[in-house]
């Protein structure tokens, strides 16, 4: 039997260490302790990777603590404006969306797009009438309500500021950045070798025009290939967009023959950082090899191998 794994992630940048409490602190690690072992459940059943992060990335949209599905972001007019995407390794099968309202689990829509439709990206009007007929049940504006994201947009709405998640100070264009980041992820390797990334996020607090991250670009934010690995990132989206960061990692392996800590640890603590942008990834690769590097304070991630290693961390 091959090596299977699975790797988490709620976001790069965290609280500063002043504002995270021990509650607080005991409550992510718990979250994600909960995500990472429903995807691994899975995987020690003889599950597909494809299932298992789609697993873990429900149980964190479900939790107000991230920035995805429960615990979105307000945008600039008072809604909740979400993006996901899933892809796996074996056939580069891919589904996407993006600007979606009032749907529980982002992530499975995106799934549904891959197996369900022609396409790969739907997003706005066309991917509510597509969750519609795939029968999705629109949850109320309040089930999306967080005191502690309403109090982030009341500082900053009626202004042309936005913020990152977890955000103290304001953001006023894309060349300032905090450093946190609350997009959630996960990528697997099953027990058959094959390999499956999902990403989920709410983008920015007081996004305005539509704004559009990098977590549902197939290769900007997520991507699978079993020739090389899944990555699932988080961070400045912009930057991570310009820098096709996801596929970056795969294009490094392919071509450069570089091993997936290499590839990983060269796109984050150099290649993005070149450019401006700054997050961290997630990724693994077809042999249940996992890596994790980020180039800010801080990343809240777990994982998980069938070699007997388990880590649950916020912090370097």
């Amino acid at each position: 039997m091959k090596t299977f794994s699975i790797a988490i992630h709620g976001g790069a940048g965290t609280l500063v260490k002043g504002m995270m409490t021990p509650e607080l602190e005991a409550q992510y690690r718990d979250a994600l302790k909960d995500a990472l072992d429903a995807g691994y459940y899975l995987l020690e059943n003889g599950g597909t990777a494809l299932d298992a992060v789609e697993a873990s990335v429900k149980v964190l949209e479900d939790s107000p603590l991230f920035n995805a599905g429960k615990g979105a972001v307000f945008t600039a007019e008072g809604t909740h404006e979400m993006d996901a995407s899933i892809m796996e390794g074996k056939h580069l099968e891919a589904g996407a969306v993006s600007l979606i309202t009032g749907i529980k689990n982002p992530v499975s829509l995106a799934r549904d797009v891959m197996e369900n439709s022609y396409h790969v990206f739907l997003a706005g009007d066309g991917a509510m009438k597509f969750a519609k007929e795939q029968n999705y049940q629109l949850e109320q504006p309040d089930y999306f309500y967080d005191a502690l994201r309403y109090k982030q947009w009341q500082e900053i709405k009626d202004s042309d500021n936005f913020q990152l998640d977890h955000a103290s100070a304001k953001v006023s264009d894309s060349k300032k950045k905090d450093s946190k980041f609350g997009t959630v992820g996960a990528v697997a390797c099953d027990q058959e070798g094959n390999i499956a990334a999902a990403t989920s996020t709410g983008g920015m607090t007081n996004k305005k025009w539509g704004r559009v991250g990098d977590s549902p670009m197939i290769g900007a934010g997520n991507y699978a290939n079993n020739k090389t690995c899944a990555v699932s990132c988080t961070g400045s989206g912009e930057f991570f967009i310009r820098g096709v960061v996801a596929y970056d990692v795969s294009c490094l392996m392919e071509y450069k023959g570089l091993s997936l800590k290499d590839a990983a640890d060269e796109v984050i603590h150099k290649r993005i950082l070149d450019i401006g942008g700054d997050g961290g990834l997630i990724a693994v690769d077809a042999d249940g090899n996992i890596a994790m590097p980020f180039n800010t304070e801080g990343m809240y991630r777990a994982s998980k191998s069938s070699m007997g290693t388990e880590d649950v961390s916020i912090y370097k």
